[in-house]
């Protein structure tokens, strides 16, 4: 089973899946990679003293299991630098998702630098740096997705 999270093709994660998925793809690695589910799995072991193989992580990850004990959610927290409240908790796991993006946004030095540029604008030059990212975002989609 290696690192692929989606063996058998797209699939729709939802629940606990979706949110670990979401921990790898948005805590990296110094070098911004993403971390493997051997890192992971490792660290996890190393926290607990338990089992935790790179099989259970790549299976909770994908949704094949749902049922972890709290001390591997408690590790898979300590590791991603999460609350345990990130798993347990729809409301508060929304808000902390919500931190990460942003977080990782932030990590590219490109979009750190506008964050940066945009702290003295007015709402009304905010509004409409917002709207050129829009009308960006827009031409950046066509040019990958033409119009047949």
């Amino acid at each position: 089973m290696g690192e692929s999270n989606r063996e058998d093709g797209p699939v729709e994660l939802s629940g606990l899946a979706a949110r670990i998925e979401a921990l790898f793809h948005t805590v990296r690695r110094p070098d911004r990679e993403q971390y493997t589910n051997e890192e992971v799995a490792r660290a996890c072991r190393e926290a607990t003293g338990e089992s935790f193989s790179t099989t259970y992580l790549w299976q909770l990850r994908t949704g094949r299991r749902d049922n972890p004990t709290k001390r591997h959610l408690e590790a898979l927290a300590q590791f991603f630098q999460v609350p345990p409240a990130y798993f347990f908790d729809e409301r508060q796991g929304a808000e902390i998702a919500k931190e990460l993006a942003l977080l990782g946004a932030l990590r590219d030095a490109g979009v750190r630098s506008l964050a940066l540029r945009a702290v003295g604008l007015s709402p009304e030059g905010l509004d409409t740096v917002s709207e050129l990212i829009d009308v960006i975002v827009r031409r950046d989609a066509a040019r990958r997705h033409p119009a047949p």
